[in-house]
């Protein structure tokens, strides 16, 4: 195991940059996940570490090793990709055991290791099976037993859970956590799901076009996104925002004046809110809202409604037995409001 450290990494393609000076240094044996929107640039820093990429300019160190010029096959890294990329040809076993023997590692060694293997992902009886015999599920575990057979210093793994369906997923990512807790090898993984970002990592790496917006735990940039798009990106469903004109001792919405001191300049701001932070009600309401899509969960119904022309989002008891139409009364609860410059999206309130 090992720490991996990014100094400075830019990659460029042609005049445009996939990823711009991206830095940080990953502990030994933590799990990080690179997540952002398509084309964000997580997949090409994933690459890079792997040296499947050559950085621009830029260090990368894994250990205390600098790695710019050192090929991918002597980095000691193992990667999942998205397709699992197994033989068809070759059994369970023998796909597990191929980087093994690539190393000319002893028989015995590569017998006790393809067993250990498939004791921690519970594959053994599957060890004489052909890929085309398995399922999804099942191919994903040999494509990770391959990587944690090689016993390597770092892992990556690009969006390996992105072909399974939904109930698989959930699944196989509990077991992801589970094996990191077990093998703790240093893990850096790559994922446009922010669920899987949220429920997996040590850390997040939050990244946009190319250029790192937040380094933090799940419940640090839940809680204190730095800018607009982390705040609307992490959080199932995501945060509200609302345009809000605010003076010394209140904001305005639809005509309407809630009293709230903030130590922030007058004008307007996107007004930011979690679905959790919005109640319904009808006693002393801070505005009015219209219900537009109701989505039935079982124990609670989410409800969008339109407010200020913009969609919002709220977590309702299944007992009000909302009609698409109503006009509903909502209140903020107001220790928990944020607020983003218009302009830049960067977050003015809180401020610490």
């Amino acid at each position: 195991m090992a720490t991996v450290r990014l100094d400075h990494i830019t990659r460029r393609f042609s005049k445009s940059a996939a990823v711009e000076d991206i830095s940080f240094e990953i502990p030994d044996g933590e799990f990080w996940v690179l997540v952002g929107p398509s084309g964000c640039g997580k997949s090409t820093v994933l690459r890079t570490i792997a040296g499947l990429e050559t950085a621009t300019s830029g260090n990368l160190y894994i250990g205390d090793r600098l790695v710019n010029q050192v090929p991918a096959r002597q980095r000691d890294v193992a990667m999942v990709f998205q397709n699992y990329a197994l033989y068809p040809h070759m059994t369970v076993s023998e796909n597990i055991a191929f980087g093994l023997k690539m190393r000319q590692e002893e028989p015995k060694t590569i017998q006790e290791r393809v067993e250990s293997v498939a004791r921690i992902l519970e594959i053994g009886h599957l060890l004489e099976r052909k890929p085309r015999q398995l399922s999804g599920g099942q191919q994903q575990r040999v494509a990770l037993g391959r990587a944690i057979a090689r016993q390597p210093q770092v892992f990556l793994l690009d969006e390996p859970l992105s072909n399974l369906d939904a109930q698989l997923r959930d699944g196989t990512r509990t077991e992801l956590k589970q094996l990191h807790q077990q093998v703790g090898i240093t893990t850096i993984y790559v994922t446009h799901d922010q669920v899987e970002a949220m429920t997996l990592a040590d850390r997040i790496v939050v990244l946009e076009r190319g250029r790192i917006q937040q380094i933090g735990t799940p419940q640090e940039i839940y809680d204190r996104p730095v800018n607009r798009m982390v705040a609307t990106f992490l959080g199932s469903p995501p945060m509200n925002l609302i345009t809000a004109t605010f003076t010394d001792s209140s904001f305005q919405i639809g005509g309407q004046s809630v009293a709230i001191a903030l130590n922030v300049p007058p004008g307007q701001y996107d007004l930011g809110i979690r679905p959790e932070h919005l109640s319904v009600n009808a006693t002393d309401p801070h505005c009015i809202a219209q219900v537009s899509v109701i989505e039935p969960l079982g124990r609670e119904v989410l409800v969008r409604a339109v407010l200020e022309g913009r969609s919002t989002n709220l977590q309702t008891d299944p007992a009000l037995n909302l009609r698409v139409g109503d006009r509903l009364p909502l209140r903020f609860d107001l220790d928990r409001l944020f607020l983003f410059d218009l302009v830049t999206g960067d977050r003015i309130y809180p401020t610490n």
